[in-house]
């Protein structure tokens, strides 16, 4: 007789905190560590309450000091700890860029495979929560181009929690970039026992025939307002899917929706030049080219940093464009 999965309705700032409560409770080897992330839990309070819980040893403030932040974590993990590294904003994470790209994504290539690094950095990025500029980049592209290291996006918490926890257990580093828009705009039921989502595996949310949607982050929210908006405006619907992780990307997934649908739009709100969307448009041409019955679009972040309050809205896609985009390639 099977047994009903308990759960509970989380944000997804509370379902990461969930998982990283999971993982510390269940492995000594898990640390987390980072600027403010034990007395005062953090900027979002995504660590609020570990510190108490775990100890000092295993929930550690460090100083401000990101190239330190990960060089430690790595030494950690090549010595037998999983450690998790808070970077307080995305757009923080420069100074331990070195130490990201030169060693954490190397190591394994370059021992030979004898030392691995399971690092998990976690970053809050995105715009549209009136951030100074600083605070709201969306560079995702910077790091998968680099082999070895593993990009993951969650625009939910169900697979907040689930991804969080397959990153904590993968043998190499997983940057774990966390859609600050998407924290707390609203709950899901999210299981109360250990899970994981696969990493590399996309989700579509949404059947459709007419055109393919993609989008990560908190993207996902803005294209599904906009396919709900044009299938009962147009008649046109939608098959949208989330990424969830930008490297490895879901070949398959996509590949398959587009030969079904034979359109896409890819949405992105970092800037449009060297986005990840352009590795999105050449996987399609590469797998689904003579499928196309219209060229593929984007919808992006401008190539300018993310601007002041007053006017980043402006920057940000939003349904609107989508809808545009959507009717445009499916007119073309």
């Amino acid at each position: 007789m099977s047994t009903a999965v308990k759960t509970q309705k989380l944000t997804m700032v509370q379902a990461i905190t969930d998982a990283m409560d999971t993982m510390l409770r269940e492995h000594d080897d898990v640390l987390v560590l980072g600027e403010d992330v034990g007395k005062n839990g953090g900027v979002f309070r995504a660590t609020d309450g570990l510190q108490a819980e775990f100890g000092e040893q295993r929930v550690i403030d460090t100083p401000l000091a990101e190239s330190g932040i990960i060089g430690t974590s790595i030494g950690l993990a090549m010595n037998g700890f999983r450690p998790i590294a808070e970077m307080q904003f995305f757009g923080f994470i420069y100074p331990a860029f070195n130490q990201i790209m030169t060693h954490a994504s190397r190591i394994r290539t370059r021992t030979l495979g004898h030392f691995t690094v399971p690092i998990v950095i976690r970053a809050p990025f995105g715009a549209g929560v009136r951030a100074p500029e600083i605070h709201s980049d969306s560079v995702e592209a910077l790091f998968t181009h680099m082999p070895g290291i593993k990009v993951v996006v969650p625009s939910n918490a169900y697979d907040a929690k689930g991804l969080l926890i397959a990153s904590i257990e993968d043998p190499d580093p997983v940057l774990f970039l966390e859609p600050m828009r998407c924290y707390r705009s609203h709950k899901l039921e999210v299981p109360e026992e250990k899970y994981t989502v696969e990493i590399g595996k996309g989700a579509r949310l949404q059947e459709g025939e007419d055109i393919t949607l993609i989008a990560w982050g908190a993207m996902v929210d803005v294209v599904k307002k906009a396919a709900k908006e044009i299938e009962q405006a147009e008649g046109i619907t939608c098959d949208v899917l989330d990424l969830r992780t930008l490297y490895p990307l879901d070949r398959d997934l996509i590949a398959e929706s587009v030969q079904k649908t034979g359109r896409a739009v890819i949405v992105h709100e970092a800037p449009g030049t060297g986005g990840v969307g352009n590795d999105v448009v050449s996987l399609i041409n590469d797998t689904s080219f003579l499928h196309l019955r219209s060229p593929i679009k984007r919808v992006t972040g401008h190539d300018t940093p993310v601007p002041m309050f007053a006017i980043e809205d402006h920057y940000l896609p939003d349904a609107e464009r989508v809808k545009q985009a959507i009717i445009d390639t499916v007119r073309f």
